[in-house]
């Protein structure tokens, strides 16, 4: 029985994917505390290895902008539905869109960031809230400005036009 119950578990730990439930480094991608413009300079082959866990974990949506997760992928506590690794918007950086309403979205990034989103409005139907972090470094929050909406957009924008 022992024997069974290690091997289903070393079994599991084989199988399960590199990417974990709650990934620090994607955690941190999105939400500013650390930068690919960054990692180019600085670490280039840490971002190459972060973009092969990327395409590893993440697989293509028809022609959509987005890639989606293969396995549960969490931010902040929060799943993953949609990645995108390149823009939206007027933005340029890497953003994911979570299961979340609005509210809950902020109050765990907040956390996460250990400090307040400073910058937030409700207008054309969305709700935002947003913070530089560092220079060419914007975290946001974005959702519909409807309380049925369980769908939030967290993103790390480099170059962000206001």
């Amino acid at each position: 029985m022992k024997f069974a119950m290690l091997a289903g578990t070393a079994i599991l730990l084989i199988v399960t994917p590199a990417w974990g439930a709650d990934d620090v480094a994607l955690t941190r991608m999105a939400t500013c505390q650390d930068s690919w413009l960054d990692w180019q300079k600085s670490d280039p082959a840490g971002l190459q290895a972060f973009g092969q866990r990327l395409h590893a974990a993440f697989s293509q949506h028809d022609n959509d902008a987005f890639v989606v997760p293969k396995s549960r992928t969490e931010i902040a506590g929060l799943r993953v539905t949609q990645l995108f690794p390149n823009s939206v918007g007027m933005g340029v950086g890497l953003s994911v869109t979570v299961e979340a309403k609005f509210d809950e979205t902020r109050r765990r990034l907040e956390k996460t960031l250990g400090k307040p989103l400073t910058h937030c409005e409700t207008s054309d139907g969305m709700r935002t809230c947003e913070s530089q972090i560092a220079d060419k470094r914007t975290v946001m929050v974005m959702a519909e400005d409807d309380p049925k909406s369980t769908s939030t957009l967290i993103g790390c924008y480099y170059y962000y036009e206001k």
